[in-house]
């Protein structure tokens, strides 16, 4: 059985890795500026949000949001056009949005907001309107980021703790903060702890 072993978890790590390729969907474009160890300098192009704001604690108010979301791109809207979905949503009337990726979570007063980005087929004319009041539109600014990416659980103390590390090198680098943190995934939550892609980006001056 000892022997097994090795082999069974590498079979294991194939397994969840395909299934994580299959689900590859559009991410926010981006132009890396510099690069250092896991930091990075990038300049984002404008592009459009939906985002929602919601109650609750740190690791709470992502799952609760998202569902909300989620419904959004998947059919919750006013528009009956049908559009051939990139990620495995499930089939609703109503027009299909493509999924993309990351998923942000930013403070915003005693809420969060959470966001998932448009895809880039779209803009403020196209884009189907909300059935949920509580899902709002956004056109974002082309802005420059400083981010630090890293693996691990959707907590708190890992969030801060690489917060921690982020601020430090922003200063570090001479950086001027000019907005506030946003905290992104960029995985399904089947995907494991190990193999998750997460990222603080922090909005900052030239």
């Amino acid at each position: 059985m000892r022997q097994r072993s090795p082999l069974i978890i590498l079979i294991l790590i194939i397994i969840f890795s395909g299934a994580h390729s299959a689900m590859a969907i559009e991410e926010a474009p981006y132009e890396v500026v510099k690069v250092e160890g896991d930091f990075e300098v990038r300049n984002y192009a404008p592009h459009l949000l939906a985002e929602t704001f919601v109650e609750g604690d740190f690791e709470d108010a992502g799952s609760s949001a998202f569902k909300r979301l989620f419904r959004y791109i998947s059919g919750d809207n006013r528009s009956q056009t049908k559009i051939a979905m990139t990620a495995p949503v499930s089939q609703q009337s109503g027009e299909k949005i493509d999924m993309t990726a990351p998923v942000g979570q930013q403070k915003s007063g005693d809420q969060w907001v959470v966001s998932f980005m448009m895809p880039a087929s779209y803009d403020m004319g196209n884009l189907p309107v909300p059935d949920n009041p509580l899902v709002t539109l956004r056109q974002v600014p082309a802005r420059r980021m400083a981010t630090i990416r890293y693996s691990g659980f959707w907590s708190e103390k890992n969030y801060q703790k690489n917060k921690l590390k982020l601020d430090l090198w922003i200063q570090k680098e001479g950086l001027m903060v000019s907005g506030e943190p946003i905290w992104a995934r960029y995985n399904a939550p089947f995907v494991p702890w190990f193999m998750r892609r997460n990222e603080i980006l922090v909005p900052v001056s030239k």
